[in-house]
């Protein structure tokens, strides 16, 4: 590695990644290579993070780091990371879901959500084809890529997100976007499963709170992925590049503190 790369065990304590250790180490050089490396952004749209008053199904953590995301991902792209955005996309009128036919009907976080969830007519069409609350928040520049049919909360299923990735010589996940505890966490799974090597930056993704977003990343360190600062992980990306990583993120961990946090969401 070209730099002190560190990783958090259990989101808590910091751990230096080992180098020079002929095996075990070549891991981590593998998987902190941009070369290889490809930014997942899930479910980064207005339904989730948007700034109306009222949204389907807000995520008041994610929408306070649509900066970081926006710093973040532009720092990737400069140094040829390619960002995909990766949507939960359900047809109009629910048949994916609210109102498929099949003998359990909805899928089951739509059934455990109004357990807990401000009640709220406007979850019905969440994330329906055709409605306002698929805008993407977020920035988008031309060379990026699109996943558009995520059905449940993982960002493989049912999706050709493993194809498109195969097809860009992608073999290190990056996952921002939201929520931490569920499409974060269960991409992770799927991806993990699938032999990608996972990274999740816990200054950049969401949760449905800090208790949900902690335990998410307590399970990803152990199990799924490293899970690292934002800072850090450009440090090493701008340092394989050979170019210099911007003045404001250097001896920082939290890209929050340059790029600043929105408001929360009123719901």
């Amino acid at each position: 590695m070209k730099t002190n790369m560190y990783c958090y065990m259990e989101n808590r304590n910091k751990f230096t990644l080992p180098s020079g250790v002929p095996g075990y180490a070549d891991a981590f050089e593998t998987w902190l290579d941009p070369a290889h490396t490809a930014v997942l952004e899930i479910d980064m749209h207005r339904g989730h993070v948007g700034e109306d008053d009222r949204l389907t199904l807000a995520v008041p953590r994610a929408r306070e780091r649509v900066p970081a995301h926006n710093r973040f991902q532009a720092e990737c792209r400069s140094v040829g990371i390619p960002i995909i955005h990766v949507q939960h996309w359900q047809r109009d009128g629910g048949i994916d879901d609210l109102n498929n036919r099949k003998h359990n009907r909805m899928a089951n976080w739509r059934v455990l959500y109004y357990l807990y969830v401000e009640d709220n007519e406007l979850m019905d069409e969440h994330s329906w084809e055709g409605t306002k609350w698929l805008d993407l928040i977020t920035e988008e520049e031309e060379e990026d890529y699109y996943v558009r049919t995520k059905k449940r909360l993982s960002g493989f299923y049912p999706t050709d997100l493993e194809f498109l990735l195969h097809n860009l010589d992608v073999h290190n996940v990056v996952l921002t976007g939201t929520m931490t505890d569920a499409c974060v966490l269960s991409t992770a799974f799927d991806a993990a499963n699938r032999d990608f090597r996972v990274i999740v930056p816990r200054d950049v993704v969401g949760g449905y709170s800090e208790e949900a977003e902690h335990g998410a990343l307590q399970v990803v360190s152990l199990h799924l992925g490293l899970v690292v600062d934002a800072p850090a992980l450009l440090a090493e990306y701008f340092a394989r590049a050979g170019t210099e990583l911007p003045s404001d993120l250097v001896g920082i961990d939290d890209i929050n503190e340059v790029t600043g946090l929105l408001q929360k969401t009123t719901v």
